[in-house]
Protein backbone atom coordinates (compact mmCIF):
# COMPACT_ATOMS: atom_id res chain seq x y z
CA UNK A 1 0.00 0.00 0.00
CA UNK A 2 1.20 3.49 -0.95
CA UNK A 3 1.37 4.72 2.40
CA UNK A 4 0.78 8.24 1.23
CA UNK A 5 -2.43 7.59 -0.07
CA UNK A 6 -3.73 5.91 2.91
CA UNK A 7 -6.74 7.76 4.32
CA UNK A 8 -4.25 8.21 7.47
CA UNK A 9 -1.12 10.65 5.01
CA UNK A 10 0.34 12.78 7.48
CA UNK A 11 0.64 10.61 10.00
CA UNK A 12 2.37 8.19 7.44
CA UNK A 13 4.09 10.84 6.19
CA UNK A 14 5.85 12.14 9.26
CA UNK A 15 6.60 8.57 10.41
CA UNK A 16 8.12 7.68 7.08
CA UNK A 17 10.40 11.30 7.36
CA UNK A 18 11.93 9.87 10.27
CA UNK A 19 12.71 6.22 8.76
CA UNK A 20 14.12 7.41 5.54
CA UNK A 21 15.45 10.63 7.70
CA UNK A 22 14.70 13.09 4.51
CA UNK A 23 11.48 14.54 2.84
CA UNK A 24 13.43 14.14 -0.65
CA UNK A 25 14.00 10.30 0.46
CA UNK A 26 10.24 10.04 1.01
CA UNK A 27 9.12 11.77 -2.03
CA UNK A 28 11.04 9.52 -4.33
CA UNK A 29 9.12 6.43 -2.65
CA UNK A 30 5.76 8.31 -3.62
CA UNK A 31 6.49 10.25 -6.41
CA UNK A 32 5.87 13.53 -4.98
CA UNK A 33 8.01 16.49 -4.57
CA UNK A 34 10.30 17.05 -1.51
CA UNK A 35 8.57 20.27 -0.69
CA UNK A 36 5.16 18.47 -1.12
CA UNK A 37 6.08 16.07 1.62
CA UNK A 38 7.25 19.06 3.97
CA UNK A 39 3.69 20.38 3.46
CA UNK A 40 1.82 17.51 4.58
CA UNK A 41 4.23 16.92 7.56
CA UNK A 42 3.43 20.97 8.21
CA UNK A 43 -0.40 20.57 8.26
CA UNK A 44 0.15 17.72 10.67
CA UNK A 45 2.07 20.25 12.90
CA UNK A 46 -0.04 22.68 11.99
CA UNK A 47 -3.26 20.46 13.59
CA UNK A 48 -1.38 19.42 16.80
CA UNK A 49 0.12 22.94 17.40
CA UNK A 50 3.33 21.60 18.47
CA UNK A 51 6.55 21.27 16.01
CA UNK A 52 7.56 17.57 15.44
CA UNK A 53 10.83 18.07 13.26
CA UNK A 54 13.64 20.39 13.53
CA UNK A 55 15.31 21.12 10.26
CA UNK A 56 19.61 21.97 10.60
CA UNK A 57 21.89 22.48 8.02
CA UNK A 58 22.44 18.42 7.32
CA UNK A 59 19.73 16.64 8.98
CA UNK A 60 15.83 16.59 10.12
CA UNK A 61 16.07 15.86 14.21
CA UNK A 62 13.02 14.50 16.09
CA UNK A 63 11.42 17.55 18.61
CA UNK A 64 10.96 16.35 22.57
CA UNK A 65 7.25 16.15 20.82
CA UNK A 66 7.51 14.47 18.19
CA UNK A 67 9.34 12.13 19.85
CA UNK A 68 6.68 11.40 21.84
CA UNK A 69 4.27 11.78 19.09
CA UNK A 70 6.14 8.98 16.55
CA UNK A 71 5.37 6.35 19.06
CA UNK A 72 1.81 7.28 18.94
CA UNK A 73 1.55 7.57 15.14
CA UNK A 74 3.56 4.16 14.69
CA UNK A 75 1.04 2.26 16.65
CA UNK A 76 -2.05 3.79 14.79
CA UNK A 77 -0.67 3.13 11.31
CA UNK A 78 0.01 -0.36 12.62
CA UNK A 79 -3.51 -0.46 14.12
CA UNK A 80 -5.17 0.41 11.10
CA UNK A 81 -3.47 -2.17 8.86
CA UNK A 82 -3.91 -4.75 11.66
CA UNK A 83 -7.75 -4.21 11.24
CA UNK A 84 -7.70 -4.05 7.47
CA UNK A 85 -5.76 -7.41 7.29
CA UNK A 86 -8.33 -8.68 9.91
CA UNK A 87 -11.45 -7.81 7.96
CA UNK A 88 -10.26 -8.97 4.99
CA UNK A 89 -9.64 -12.64 6.19
CA UNK A 90 -12.31 -12.88 7.86
CA UNK A 91 -13.87 -14.78 5.04
CA UNK A 92 -10.83 -16.47 4.01
CA UNK A 93 -7.71 -17.03 4.82
CA UNK A 94 -4.51 -14.65 5.69
CA UNK A 95 -3.42 -12.81 2.43
CA UNK A 96 -1.49 -9.70 1.32
CA UNK A 97 2.01 -9.21 0.70
CA UNK A 98 4.73 -10.37 3.60
CA UNK A 99 8.78 -8.55 3.42
CA UNK A 100 10.65 -11.01 5.12
CA UNK A 101 14.72 -10.36 5.52
CA UNK A 102 17.33 -13.05 6.73
CA UNK A 103 21.04 -14.21 6.66
CA UNK A 104 22.39 -16.16 3.44
CA UNK A 105 22.49 -19.60 5.40
CA UNK A 106 19.25 -19.26 7.26
CA UNK A 107 17.27 -18.87 3.64
CA UNK A 108 19.57 -21.27 1.88
CA UNK A 109 19.70 -24.67 4.68
CA UNK A 110 16.50 -23.24 6.86
CA UNK A 111 13.96 -20.94 4.73
CA UNK A 112 14.49 -22.24 1.60
CA UNK A 113 13.19 -26.01 2.44
CA UNK A 114 10.11 -23.84 5.19
CA UNK A 115 8.36 -21.73 2.45
CA UNK A 116 7.06 -24.05 -0.03
CA UNK A 117 5.46 -25.50 2.84
CA UNK A 118 4.07 -22.27 3.93
CA UNK A 119 3.18 -20.81 0.78
CA UNK A 120 0.81 -23.77 -0.24
CA UNK A 121 -0.67 -23.24 3.55
CA UNK A 122 -1.27 -20.06 2.36
CA UNK A 123 -1.55 -19.60 -1.00
CA UNK A 124 -3.07 -15.90 -0.88
CA UNK A 125 0.48 -14.57 0.80
CA UNK A 126 2.79 -13.26 -1.33
CA UNK A 127 6.43 -13.23 -0.31
CA UNK A 128 9.28 -10.54 -0.87
CA UNK A 129 12.30 -12.03 0.51
CA UNK A 130 15.62 -10.33 0.68
CA UNK A 131 19.10 -12.28 1.67
CA UNK A 132 21.63 -10.44 3.31
CA UNK A 133 24.09 -11.13 5.68
CA UNK A 134 24.62 -7.26 7.09
CA UNK A 135 22.25 -6.24 9.47
CA UNK A 136 19.61 -3.94 7.58
CA UNK A 137 17.20 -1.67 9.75
CA UNK A 138 13.79 -3.17 9.12
CA UNK A 139 12.08 0.40 10.64
CA UNK A 140 13.55 2.10 7.24
CA UNK A 141 13.52 -0.78 4.76
CA UNK A 142 9.91 -1.43 6.42
CA UNK A 143 10.82 -4.98 6.42
CA UNK A 144 7.31 -7.22 8.40
CA UNK A 145 10.20 -10.23 9.74
CA UNK A 146 13.75 -9.96 10.16
CA UNK A 147 15.15 -13.72 10.84
CA UNK A 148 18.71 -13.00 12.81
CA UNK A 149 20.87 -15.75 14.26
CA UNK A 150 22.80 -14.51 17.60
CA UNK A 151 22.65 -11.67 19.92
CA UNK A 152 20.69 -8.93 18.89
CA UNK A 153 21.04 -5.53 20.14
CA UNK A 154 18.62 -3.11 21.81
CA UNK A 155 15.86 -2.27 19.36
CA UNK A 156 12.17 -1.02 18.97
CA UNK A 157 11.29 -4.25 17.37
CA UNK A 158 9.12 -7.31 19.08
CA UNK A 159 11.28 -10.88 19.28
CA UNK A 160 9.56 -13.38 18.86
CA UNK A 161 11.91 -16.98 19.89
CA UNK A 162 12.47 -19.30 16.86
CA UNK A 163 14.79 -21.34 18.82
CA UNK A 164 18.24 -21.76 18.64
CA UNK A 165 21.14 -22.71 16.87
CA UNK A 166 24.71 -24.68 18.31
CA UNK A 167 28.02 -24.97 16.62
CA UNK A 168 29.50 -28.30 15.61
CA UNK A 169 33.31 -28.50 14.24
CA UNK A 170 33.41 -31.35 11.38
CA UNK A 171 35.29 -32.55 8.72
CA UNK A 172 34.79 -34.83 5.55
CA UNK A 173 35.59 -38.76 6.16
CA UNK A 174 38.75 -38.12 3.56
CA UNK A 175 40.30 -35.23 5.42
CA UNK A 176 39.70 -37.01 8.47
CA UNK A 177 41.57 -40.22 7.22
CA UNK A 178 44.42 -38.80 5.57
CA UNK A 179 44.99 -36.12 8.71
CA UNK A 180 43.92 -37.99 11.88
CA UNK A 181 40.73 -37.51 14.05
CA UNK A 182 41.53 -34.57 16.54
CA UNK A 183 41.06 -36.44 20.47
CA UNK A 184 41.62 -32.92 22.76
CA UNK A 185 41.85 -29.13 21.90
CA UNK A 186 45.41 -29.07 21.76
CA UNK A 187 45.07 -31.45 18.44
CA UNK A 188 43.61 -28.16 16.60
CA UNK A 189 46.84 -27.07 16.28
CA UNK A 190 48.04 -29.58 14.22
CA UNK A 191 44.78 -29.27 11.59
CA UNK A 192 43.48 -27.15 8.70
CA UNK A 193 40.56 -25.05 10.73
CA UNK A 194 38.89 -23.31 8.02
CA UNK A 195 37.36 -19.97 9.67
CA UNK A 196 34.68 -17.64 9.43
CA UNK A 197 35.66 -13.70 9.40
CA UNK A 198 33.14 -10.71 10.32
CA UNK A 199 32.54 -11.69 13.44
CA UNK A 200 35.16 -11.84 16.43
CA UNK A 201 33.79 -14.41 18.83
CA UNK A 202 33.88 -16.81 15.79
CA UNK A 203 37.94 -16.08 15.47
CA UNK A 204 38.47 -18.77 18.42
CA UNK A 205 36.89 -21.58 19.18
CA UNK A 206 35.48 -22.65 22.29
CA UNK A 207 36.70 -25.43 24.63
CA UNK A 208 35.83 -27.24 27.81
CA UNK A 209 39.03 -28.29 29.18
CA UNK A 210 39.09 -30.02 33.09
CA UNK A 211 35.89 -27.97 33.47
CA UNK A 212 37.29 -24.68 32.34
CA UNK A 213 35.72 -22.97 29.17
CA UNK A 214 39.08 -22.17 27.23
CA UNK A 215 39.35 -20.30 23.60
CA UNK A 216 41.43 -21.88 21.73
CA UNK A 217 43.46 -20.32 18.64
CA UNK A 218 43.48 -21.99 15.29
CA UNK A 219 44.64 -21.34 12.16
CA UNK A 220 43.72 -22.51 8.90
CA UNK A 221 44.66 -21.84 4.82
CA UNK A 222 41.36 -19.96 3.86
CA UNK A 223 39.37 -17.29 5.95
CA UNK A 224 36.06 -16.16 4.42
CA UNK A 225 32.85 -14.30 5.58
CA UNK A 226 30.88 -16.67 3.63
CA UNK A 227 29.81 -20.18 5.71
CA UNK A 228 28.51 -21.70 2.88
CA UNK A 229 31.65 -21.43 1.10
CA UNK A 230 33.85 -22.93 3.80
CA UNK A 231 30.98 -25.59 4.05
CA UNK A 232 31.19 -26.58 1.20
CA UNK A 233 35.21 -26.55 1.57
CA UNK A 234 35.09 -28.49 4.32
CA UNK A 235 32.55 -31.00 1.93
CA UNK A 236 35.78 -31.33 -0.75
CA UNK A 237 38.07 -32.61 1.91
CA UNK A 238 39.98 -28.95 2.78
CA UNK A 239 39.67 -29.01 6.39
CA UNK A 240 37.95 -28.92 9.29
CA UNK A 241 35.30 -26.05 9.59
CA UNK A 242 32.76 -25.23 12.78
CA UNK A 243 29.28 -24.02 11.87
CA UNK A 244 26.10 -23.96 12.77
CA UNK A 245 24.04 -26.95 13.35
CA UNK A 246 21.04 -26.08 10.81
CA UNK A 247 24.01 -25.18 8.28
CA UNK A 248 25.17 -28.87 7.64
CA UNK A 249 22.63 -30.36 9.12
CA UNK A 250 21.89 -32.35 5.94
CA UNK A 251 25.80 -33.25 5.49
CA UNK A 252 26.25 -34.90 8.79
CA UNK A 253 22.75 -37.14 8.66
CA UNK A 254 24.70 -38.46 5.16
CA UNK A 255 27.76 -38.71 6.29
CA UNK A 256 29.10 -36.21 4.23
CA UNK A 257 30.52 -34.50 7.09
CA UNK A 258 32.06 -35.72 10.51
CA UNK A 259 31.47 -33.89 14.25
CA UNK A 260 34.67 -34.00 16.29
CA UNK A 261 35.68 -32.93 20.14
CA UNK A 262 31.95 -33.33 20.36
CA UNK A 263 33.21 -34.45 24.36
CA UNK A 264 35.01 -30.80 24.95
CA UNK A 265 33.78 -28.61 22.12
CA UNK A 266 31.22 -25.56 23.30
CA UNK A 267 28.71 -25.74 21.04
CA UNK A 268 27.71 -21.88 22.08
CA UNK A 269 23.97 -22.55 22.03
CA UNK A 270 22.92 -18.97 20.22
CA UNK A 271 19.24 -17.42 19.86
CA UNK A 272 17.05 -18.07 16.24
CA UNK A 273 14.36 -14.93 16.56
CA UNK A 274 12.08 -12.87 14.75
CA UNK A 275 11.65 -9.78 14.71
CA UNK A 276 8.88 -7.83 14.20
CA UNK A 277 7.82 -3.76 13.43
CA UNK A 278 5.76 -2.61 16.47
CA UNK A 279 1.97 -3.75 15.36
CA UNK A 280 2.65 -6.22 13.06
CA UNK A 281 2.30 -8.77 15.13
CA UNK A 282 -1.41 -8.89 15.06
CA UNK A 283 -1.79 -8.73 11.15
CA UNK A 284 -2.65 -12.03 10.05
CA UNK A 285 -0.58 -13.09 7.35
CA UNK A 286 2.48 -11.72 9.96
CA UNK A 287 1.09 -13.83 13.03
CA UNK A 288 0.81 -16.92 9.99
CA UNK A 289 4.50 -16.44 9.02
CA UNK A 290 5.79 -16.49 12.52
CA UNK A 291 3.75 -18.88 13.76
CA UNK A 292 4.73 -21.27 11.13
CA UNK A 293 8.28 -20.64 11.73
CA UNK A 294 8.10 -21.58 15.17
CA UNK A 295 5.97 -24.55 14.89
CA UNK A 296 8.43 -25.79 12.49
CA UNK A 297 12.18 -25.21 14.71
Amino acid sequence: MNMLMHPMSDLAAFVRTVDLGSFAAVGAEVELTASGVSRIVSRLERRLGARLLHQTTRRLVLTQEGEAFLVHARGILAAVEAAEADVASIHGRPRGHLRVNTGSAFARHRLARLLPQFLERFPEITVDLSVSDYRIDPIAEQVDVTIRVGPLGDSGLIAVSLGEVRRIIAGSPDYLARYGVPKKPADLAGHNCLQLTGFTRLAQWPMFEQGKRTMVPVKGSVRSDSADFLLNLALSGAGLVRFGDFLGEAAVKEGKLVPVLSHCHDPDPQPIKALILPGRQNIPRVRAFVDFLKASA
